[in-house]
């Protein structure tokens, strides 16, 4: 008999807050596309960009912005290895190093927001408008130090920079057709995994406060980011069926395969996100934040911005 996952069981397949859940279910999905995977490499770099996050590596503080924080990392290294598997029960060919090509773009599309020592000033949020690069250039200098393959950050930059928002995606220079496919499939996790979250709407309040620090954007309010919030999520929608080729699509195959049940549950998470968006946004200032009701965030958000 097909199980069909509850609501709570969808949420947390969704959402990792524990990166060692997250990556054995990484693990295990990848080992649906190849059950000889070895993970050596995407382990190493796994547990280095935990200890970032933590505050654990040489020279780095931990990783404080509250939106782009580690289950938002978690979230897309996941979603990025289920679209792979997807794309496997399709048809398309994934080799050993493009599984681990992807686990590490995704890994690190956020690790721009880290930092060091002397930029102890604010959460990391004044990055914002540059924090892929950042990000790249954490890249480039780790896997040099590490001494991994030559040539792996000539494919992993433009990985990277699929999750840029001030770049267009016909910006980018790939190597070649496949590294141009695998980017896709990152800039797709990146916007999907987030959007998925269950607390994505109370999340956006942390992202409000990340824009206010980094002076961007021309938000005026809390209110004003989830009215904008539709706007963004149109956009998406025509990124996702555009530049990056539909391939969330291929989502619906993977459950299907690992499931039996042929859906896209990221896809619905969305739209049941968005549709109560809508709920929300037709409410006053007073009214909506008595709406969100998820992981205590509102009350988080506004301890942040009380006067002291």
């Amino acid at each position: 008999m097909i199980h069909t996952p509850t609501a709570a069981e969808i949420d947390s397949l969704l959402a990792k807050n524990d990166p060692e859940d997250a990556w054995v279910t990484a693990l295990s999905v990848a080992r649906c596309i190849n059950p000889n995977y070895d993970p050596a490499l995407a382990r190493i770099i796994f547990d280095d960009v935990m200890r970032l996050f933590h505050g654990e590596y040489p020279g780095y503080c931990p990783i404080k912005t509250l939106y782009h924080n580690l289950p938002h990392t978690l979230a897309v290294f996941l979603c990025a290895v289920r679209l792979m598997h997807g794309a496997h029960v399709l048809g398309t060919r994934i080799s050993d190093d493009e599984i681990t090509m992807v686990m590490i773009a995704t890994l690190m599309h956020d690790v721009g927001y880290a930092q060091q020592f002397d930029e102890e000033t604010g959460t990391g949020a004044q990055f914002t408008l540059s924090h892929v690069s950042r990000g790249v250039a954490f890249m480039r200098r780790y896997l040099a130090e590490r001494q991994f393959p030559a040539g792996l950050a000539d494919s992993l930059e433009p990985m990277m920079l699929t999750t840029d928002r001030a770049l267009y995606f016909s910006q980018l220079e790939f190597p070649d057709e496949r590294t141009c496919l695998l980017g896709k499939i990152v800039g797709t996790a990146d916007l999907i995994g987030q959007m998925a979250d269950r607390a994505y709407l109370e999340k956006l309040l942390f992202l409000y406060l990340e824009f206010k620090e980094a002076n961007f954007g021309n938000y005026q309010s809390i209110h004003d980011l989830l009215r904008q919030t539709q706007t963004f999520y149109e956009n998406t929608c025509k990124k996702l069926d555009g530049d990056l080729g539909g391939l969330y699509t291929q989502l619906s195959s993977h459950f299907k395969d690992t499931l039996g049940v042929d859906k896209n549950y990221y896809m619905e998470s969305i739209e049941k996100n968005i549709a109560y968006l809508a709920k929300v946004t037709l409410l006053n200032e007073k009214e909506y934040l008595s709406m969100f009701k998820r992981d205590g965030i509102v009350e988080k958000a506004q301890a942040l911005v009380a006067p002291n």
